[in-house]
């Protein structure tokens, strides 16, 4: 890993280097690419900082508490050593993810979209849960948040939630959370307090950007006007706002009623529409390269059941990488760095090996 490092940090004052020449200015792409490489590398450097100085202060901490008489001060020593042993592998362990090269897909844009599945109810209130939990995800990573479409429940939640979300390495995060996604807990409307089983899926996918854009033939489309509604058939307004668009050759569909603009509406669920056939577009082209990629769930595949939520013993397990945290509370409040970063990580390995 050590060596790893080396050849980034090395590899830092040649882009530093090249940012400073006209040519580099004058080519904005070029330019941004550069800076985004020099944001990761100095990243890379100041954990790899700090992992040194937390070494160095542990080692003089266990030769000063060899030479201290005073008890008192023998416990603050001890104290610091505790602290530094339990930073030391978390400092290596985000490194460790660091080190997964960036990608050129990393910042794009994604569109989550997030259904309720098997559990009626049960199932609608889970899925504005985990809405909840990405959204407190993306505020603690700084994200940009839109809502694209949403379809409540009488009960509380949604049926279907779509949002995208956009900033630094959302697509890096979120790239392996599409899959089925099980829930395990006594619900609110069960009287006799059994543990019931839930599931909603989650899709993520990519919004087409300027060099894939995704252009559709408007013969193709067919367009449906109606009446926005909420939970309980309330009425949002009183104007035919709401949009759906369906792509005849795919049979692919997306809406909206969220804005009371129709022609906003419209807008929406057209971006919505490209990213859905865009995405398919990839799957089936990574397909026909390789039939690795359709084994793991970052290909969208919603049929898989990829975690599971236990409220009663406030754990959480991802059945891909057998990694089981006990803090199913902390995560539902969006700490899910713990989670995504081995899925970064091990998806990367299995690149390499593949």
């Amino acid at each position: 890993m050590e060596e790893r490092v080396r050849r980034l940090l090395s590899r830092m004052e040649k882009v530093e280097n090249l940012l400073g020449e006209s040519r580099i200015l004058s080519n904005q792409k070029e330019y941004r690419a550069l800076t985004r490489e020099h944001a990761y590398l100095s990243e890379v450097k100041e954990v790899w900082r700090l992992i040194r100085k937390t070494e160095e202060e542990l080692e003089q901490n266990r030769a000063l508490l060899k030479s201290e008489q005073d008890p008192d001060f023998q416990q603050i020593i001890r104290d610091e050593i505790t602290e530094q042993e339990k930073l030391g592998p978390e400092l290596s362990s985000k490194l460790e993810t660091l080190l997964v090269p960036p990608d050129p897909d990393d910042d794009r844009n994604v569109i989550l979209e997030i259904r309720a599945g098997t559990g009626g109810d049960e199932a609608a209130i889970f899925v504005g849960d985990c809405v909840r939990m990405y959204k407190c995800y993306a505020d603690a990573k700084g994200w940009a948040i839109e809502l694209m479409s949403s379809s409540p429940s009488e009960l509380g939640g949604f049926k279907e939630y779509v949002m995208l979300l956009s900033g630094k390495n959302v697509n890096r995060l979120l790239q392996y959370e599409s899959g089925t996604h099980r829930v395990q807990r006594v619900p609110k409307t069960e009287a006799q307090g059994r543990v019931h089983t839930s599931a909603i899926t989650v899709a993520v996918m990519l919004e087409p950007d300027e060099e894939e854009e995704v252009e559709l033939d408007e013969s193709e489309l067919k367009i449906d006007t109606y009446r926005a509604s909420g939970a309980g058939g309330q009425h949002v307004n009183t104007t035919d706002s709401a949009v759906r668009i369906t792509h005849i050759p795919t049979g692919a569909v997306a809406y909206c009623q969220e804005e009371r603009s129709q022609h906003k509406n419209k807008d929406k669920a057209m971006r919505l529409l490209k990213a859905k056939i865009g995405e398919e577009k990839r799957r089936k082209l990574e397909k026909e390269r390789s039939d690795f990629r359709a084994s793991q769930v970052g290909s969208g595949d919603r049929s898989e059941r990829i975690r599971t939520y236990n409220f009663p013993q406030n754990r959480l397990t991802d059945h891909r990488i057998e990694l089981t945290l006990y803090k199913l509370d902390r995560i539902m409040d969006g700490d899910l760095d713990d989670v995504t970063a081995p899925l970064v990580k091990f998806y990367y390995q299995q690149k390499l090996s593949g």
